[in-house]
């Protein structure tokens, strides 16, 4: 299309009439080349701000690896532990995590307690095969016949903290696996703290790598896999680093004691609560203990998603997230520094500028991918489905802006509406995964 009406036109304005050749510079139509200038402006600012993210990342990994190292090994404390770990149906390699916990390598003594809703769920089999299989351990099945909240989970948590013989505990959930040493690890974070500067410890939390299957792994397992060791972990560090510690729990492990549970209310509150774990933390912290966030990376199981399973899965995640951290989770939009990057070169018209900043976006959420995903989790999965990372990273950046846009989740093949991350129940979905 020709250009008209380009007198007393600026060199400036000049350059974007040939980056939008669709765009006449006087009238009316200057207002649109001033939108797209300022469209340019702002994606390459946000992929800035993005890269710049990446290098407080960076920065929190390097302050998390010398913490580790700080912290030593065990510390020989080792008291007698209860694991809650409550069970509905059979997920993917949960005999395994079952198995796991069972051949822990622990000084003290400990029990495994399994809490079903029913003696009718498929997951009871399972746990006495295990009993059979260990019967030197302490395995116990408690049925929790009382449904206390929204939450089934937190609903038999409390009925089998009730059961539990000791003073200290581990909730964690049914598919995690643990090294041997688990429990030696975990527990050694509670070591007398009385002559460290600061709070003493009342939660212990642990890192995770969501396990796809070795073989035919979908693509949707490989995504959601992915964004656990690149990107969900990377901003724990990054709170971490930013806020002083964590202030929240990890459902991967939730290691307390009785006491601080029962000064903070309890697990009663939280029956209400899709982000339990996350809110557990939070009450622990704010009662003047500390989170302390473990250096024993554990395993939860990905499930071969459908299409309709990965968007439920990380829509609910995303909602959760936004509930459970509405200012950050704000700010979150300023982290994809990938996507915003791609943005940039589409606005400039493909500018040699705009591809120096996708490549300086590109190395920084690499080197972040590799730091946190194989330096601190060791998770071989991110050299496989690396090349997948700017595809991740758009995906994320779509559930970002669509957890504005409602407040339905599906969990457990239920409908909810979540307000301030507390669950009420909507219409039952039959084949909701």
């Amino acid at each position: 299309m020709p250009i008209v009406a380009l007198k007393n036109t600026s060199a400036r304005e000049l350059r974007h009439t040939r980056t939008y050749p669709f765009l006449v510079l006087h009238g009316p139509v200057r207002l649109k080349s001033m939108l797209a200038i300022c469209i340019e402006g702002l994606t390459a600012l946000l992929a800035l701000a993005g890269v710049v993210y990446m290098m407080l990342v960076l920065w929190g990994t390097r302050d998390f690896h010398l913490a580790c190292r700080i912290r030593g090994g065990a510390s020989g404390f080792t008291p007698d532990v209860s694991i809650l770990k409550p069970v509905k149906g059979i997920d993917h390699r949960m005999y395994a995590g079952f198995v796991s916990h069972c051949s822990q390598q622990y000084a003290g003594q400990f029990e495994i307690l399994f809490g079903v809703s029913s003696l009718s769920d498929p997951a009871v089999a399972e746990i006495e095969r295990l009993k059979a299989e260990f019967p030197s351990i302490a395995i116990r099945l408690i049925e929790c016949t009382r449904r206390l909240g929204t939450s089934g989970k937190v609903s038999n948590l409390v009925q089998m903290l009730e059961e539990a013989r000791y003073e200290h505990v581990v909730i964690n959930d049914s598919d995690i696996l643990v090294s041997p040493h688990y429990l030696t690890k975990i527990m050694s974070c509670f070591r007398d703290s009385s002559r460290d500067a600061g709070p003493r410890v009342g939660l212990v939390t642990a890192p995770y790598v969501g396990h796809t299957r070795t073989k035919n792994v979908g693509l949707w397992s490989r995504l959601e896999a992915l964004g656990i060791s690149t990107d969900f972990f990377a901003g724990v560090l990054t709170a971490r680093k930013l806020e002083g510690g964590i202030r929240f729990g990890l459902g991967s492990t939730l290691a307390t004691t009785r006491s601080v549970l029962a000064e903070t209310g309890g697990l009663e509150p939280l029956v209400e609560y899709l982000a339990d774990d996350y809110e557990m933390g939070v009450r622990i912290a704010n009662a003047g203990y500390r989170v302390e966030l473990a250096d024993e990376v554990v395993e939860t199981s990905v499930p071969d998603y459908s299409l309709q399973g990965f968007v439920d899965h990380q829509l609910r995640w995303a909602r959760s997230t936004r509930d459970s951290r509405k200012l950050g989770y704000v700010g979150l939009g300023i982290t994809f520094c990938l996507p915003w990057a791609i943005f940039a070169c589409i606005a400039s018209g493909f500018a040699l500028w705009s591809f120096t900043l996708l490549s300086l976006a590109l190395l920084a959420r690499v080197a972040v991918a590799l730091s946190v995903g194989v330096g601190v989790l060791r998770d071989e999965q991110v050299l496989r489905d690396l090349w997948l990372l700017p595809l991740r990273d758009f995906f994320a950046f779509g559930f970002w802006l669509w957890s504005f846009a409602g407040d339905t989740v599906v969990w457990r093949g239920e409908q909810f509406h979540l307000h301030d991350g507390r669950l009420r129940r909507s219409t039952p979905l039959a084949d909701a995964k």
